[in-house]
Parts: structure tokens; sequence; C-alpha cells
């Protein structure tokens, strides 16, 4: 395994700095509370453009995509990122079921293909490294999601 460069230490660094932000914290919060969603109606529904839950899904949503295309151009060492910054894959498995209908009705084939890329390279790292995580991770969202239910209904 190589090391991380200090440039890729750096830029790390900063990526993680920004997930302080207040703004971003607040949406990376309301994002795993809120973003319940089956499907793009359901996404629509609860964050649609123009909302403060668009604004926040899409602050969430956006800074993973480009902390994902930095990992994907190797920018950012793909060892030290997998080890660190575990969320992403967490926004990933909330937003994936809305991707392909996102890209087919708004025609925009590259919607969230760096964060899906990433996903999938961590799954694979992620199996080799700790078996049965990945599935237990889903087991726990979906279990987070269950309980959130009668909330989203209310």
């Amino acid at each position: 395994m190589d090391k991380p460069t200090h440039e890729q230490a750096q830029l790390h660094l900063q990526i993680y700095e920004m997930r302080r932000e207040n703004r971003l914290r607040q949406g990376r919060d309301w994002f795993f509370k809120n973003y319940i969603v089956e499907n793009l109606d359901d996404a629509m529904r609860i964050a649609a453009p123009g909302t403060e839950g668009g604004a926040l899904a899409g602050m969430v949503l956006s800074y993973w995509e480009q902390a994902c295309a930095f990992l994907n151009y190797g920018l950012l060492h793909e060892d030290l990122f997998f080890e660190t910054s575990g969320e992403f894959f967490g926004v990933w498995e909330m937003a994936k079921a809305t991707v392909p209908q996102a890209r087919e009705r708004f025609a925009m084939k590259g919607y969230l293909a760096h964060l899906e890329k990433a996903a999938q390279r961590y799954e694979a790292w992620s199996e080799k490294r700790s078996p049965g995580h990945i599935a237990a991770m889903r087991g726990f969202m979906k279990q987070m999601r269950a309980q959130a239910q009668p909330a989203k209904a209310a």
C-alpha cells in the first residue's frame, strides 16, 4: 500500500474541514434524519428544489459528489479516504434508489456518478478488510429508516 502524499493529506484535511462548516453540518444532520426515499417522487416531496429540504439535501449530495470526484481522479488517497470517510457510503445508500430516475428525468447520465463509483469501490475494499461490514451497515440503516417511517407519516 502506497502512503498518501503530503498533497493528498492536505486536500483530505481541507475536505474534512469543509464538513465542519455549520451549514453543511446542518445539512448532514437533516439528511440522515429526513431523506428517507424509495424513488424520485419521494425525493421531490421531501427535498424539492427551492425548499429548505432541497437546499440541505443538495448541499450534502453535491459535497460528497465533489469529494468522491477528487478521489476518483486520484487527488485523494483511496485507503486514507476509505479508512476515514465512510459517511459518503451512507449518503449513497440513502440516495441510490433515486439515481436512475433522476438521470433519466433530467437527462443527466452523470448524476452522482462519482459518488456511485466511489461507493462501489468502497464496498469491494471494505469486504476485503472487514467481511460482513457492508451487510451490517445496510441492516442498521434499514432499521433506522423503519424507525423513522412513523415520523415521516406524521
